[in-house]
């Protein structure tokens, strides 16, 4: 992955050849030319590569077809313009990371010979909301748990394609299924910002856990950090992810029965919203219907 965290791998799609009709001047909007668009697009493609499974990447089938209708649809007098909605049009597919749209237009009225013209545009995904429980019931190195929390807070707020809107109390709850005898979590939600797709974010996750000395041994059992990533997207405008996916699983299935990220979740965020299923449900009721007295503020947490 680059330094901002984007995958990188690639699926290229080149020479989507088609008759449009853009161009500033009147006989290119009246007789049209032909038009000639490549497209790459940065996706992580681990999670396709050992499923097999179509559902789990970018179906090039259908950003061919998305490209060849800007191409032929609505003109546009710049081929800047037309690369940037193509580019667009491929970010709203989740796994994408980035875009790169290159148009040719190959008999553009330049008045001198030349080969062809091209206009190349690389485009970001724009940042959108993200939530990301934080939790931790074991030592890393001389850190005690909560100063685990804030370290790896920290680190969130350094990433280049990340920024950490807000952060919650540190609270700690009682452990909830797993081993036996397990001391008590901390446990803190995170509100961010970011340009990464939801499959890089959680990858990006991974690898702050890997930082912290995370390891999965057994389910539930103790670690030195834990990063959930309990949302993506904003619902309340109906842009949040929702994916059933193995690798990748929004909204997280158990979010809305944890005590122990609702009521952190609703510190950070008084008007939080998850999607249960086919509704949306304020964090505020989701508290009033789980047992929240395993959770209670932390005596370990620092002065904020």
């Amino acid at each position: 992955m680059s330094a901002a965290g984007t995958a990188r791998d690639r699926i290229v799609l080149r020479g989507v050849r088609g008759r449009g009709f853009h161009g500033v001047f009147e006989h290119e909007k009246r007789d049209g030319q032909d038009f000639v668009v490549d497209v790459e697009l940065a996706v992580d493609l681990a999670a396709p590569g050992a499923s097999d499974d179509l559902a789990d990447t970018v179906n090039y089938g259908e950003i061919g077809a998305a490209v060849l209708a800007r191409i032929e649809g609505e003109p546009y007098d710049l081929i800047e313009r037309l690369a940037d909605v193509i580019a667009s049009d491929a970010l709203s597919h989740s796994a994408v990371d980035e875009v790169t749209v290159i148009v040719h237009k190959p008999q553009a009225p330049v008045g001198v010979a030349f080969e062809d013209v091209e206009v190349r545009v690389v485009r970001r995904r724009p940042p959108v909301a993200a939530v990301v429980a934080v939790g931790a019931n074991l030592p890393w190195g001389e850190s005690s748990p909560a100063e685990t929390l804030a370290g790896a807070v920290e680190a969130l707020s350094h990433h280049p394609a990340l920024s950490v809107v807000a952060r919650s109390a540190v609270v700690e709850s009682d452990p909830v299924g797993g081993p036996e005898g397990q001391p008590v979590y901390v446990n803190a939600v995170a509100l961010v910002r970011t340009s990464l797709s939801p499959v890089s974010l959680l990858r990006e996750l991974h690898a702050v856990e890997a930082a912290f000395d995370r390891v999965r041994e057994v389910r539930w059992g103790a670690r030195t950090l834990d990063l959930d990533l309990v949302q993506y997207g904003d619902p309340a405008a109906g842009t949040d992810v929702v994916s059933s996916r193995p690798h990748l699983t929004l909204p997280h299935p158990r979010a809305h029965e944890r005590a122990f990220v609702l009521v952190p979740w609703l510190d950070a965020d008084s008007g939080a919203l998850l999607r249960v299923g086919d509704d949306l449900r304020p964090v505020s009721e989701l508290v009033e219907t789980v047992d929240t007295s395993g959770v209670r503020p932390s005596v370990q947490e620092e002065s904020r």
